[in-house]
C-alpha cells in the first residue's frame, strides 16, 4: 500500500466515500457503492481498508477537512478588516451548516445534521468528531475575532449550541429555509 498507485487508489476511495457521505449520509457509504463511485474493483475497498468502519472514519475525516478548507478559503478571500454583520452571519452559517444550504436549504441542512447526529450511533467516530469539533470551533473563533467579536472557547461552544438548537427546531418543523432561522438568531445574538 506504500506505492504511489496504492496511495492514489486509497485516496480515490476516500474521495468517493466522502462524496457519498455528503450526498446520502452514512447509509450511502457501502463497499460496493464506494468502489463503483471510485471506478475501482469492489475488492479494492477491503484491500485498502480493514473494515467498513475504517472507510467511514476516513470519509468523515475527509469531509470535515474539506468543509474546514471551504470556509477557510472564503475567509481568506475576504478583504482585510472587520466583517459587516450580514457578511459575518453568512460566513458563520456556511461554517455551521454548509455553503450548499444557500441553494438547497432544508435538504442540505438535513443531510448535514443527519451526518452529525448519526455519528453518535458510531462510537468509533468519537475521537474524529471531537477533533473536528475542536477545529471547527477554533475556526469560528477566528471568524468572530476577525470581526472584532472575540469570544473565549466556552462562549464559542455556547454560540454553536444555540445555533444548532435553533436549526434542529427548524428541521423538526420542516422549515423550508432553516438557514433563515439561523440567520435571524445570529443577527439578534451578535
Amino acid at each position: 500500500m506504500g506505492t504511489t498507485k496504492g496511495e492514489r487508489r486509497r485516496e480515490e476511495l476516500i474521495t468517493a466515500a466522502a462524496a457519498l457521505l455528503r450526498s446520502g449520509g452514512f447509509d450511502a457509504v457501502r463497499h460496493r457503492a464506494v468502489a463503483e463511485r471510485a471506478g475501482l474493483p469492489l475488492a479494492s475497498t477491503t484491500y485498502y481498508f480493514s473494515s467498513l468502519e475504517e472507510l467511514v472514519t476516513a470519509a468523515v475525516e475527509r469531509t470535515g477537512r474539506d468543509e474546514l478548507a471551504e470556509v477557510r478559503e472564503q475567509l481568506d478571500a475576504l478583504p482585510e478588516g472587520p466583517l459587516g454583520a450580514d457578511e459575518l452571519v453568512e460566513l458563520i452559517l456556511d461554517h455551521l451548516i454548509g455553503r450548499e444550504s444557500r441553494e438547497r436549504g432544508l435538504e442540505a441542512a438535513l443531510l448535514r445534521f443527519e451526518r452529525l447526529v448519526g455519528a453518535g450511533r458510531r462510537p468509533y467516530l468519537a475521537p474524529s468528531m471531537r477533533k473536528m469539533r475542536s477545529d471547527f470551533e477554533a475556526l469560528l473563533a477566528e471568524i468572530l475575532a476577525r470581526s472584532g467579536r472575540s469570544l473565549d472557547p466556552t462562549a464559542v461552544r455556547d454560540l454553536v449550541s444555540l445555533v444548532d438548537g435553533a436549526l434542529v427546531s427548524a428541521l423538526i418543523e420542516a422549515d423550508p429555509d432553516p438557514r433563515a432561522v439561523g440567520r435571524e438568531l445570529l443577527l439578534r445574538t451578535l
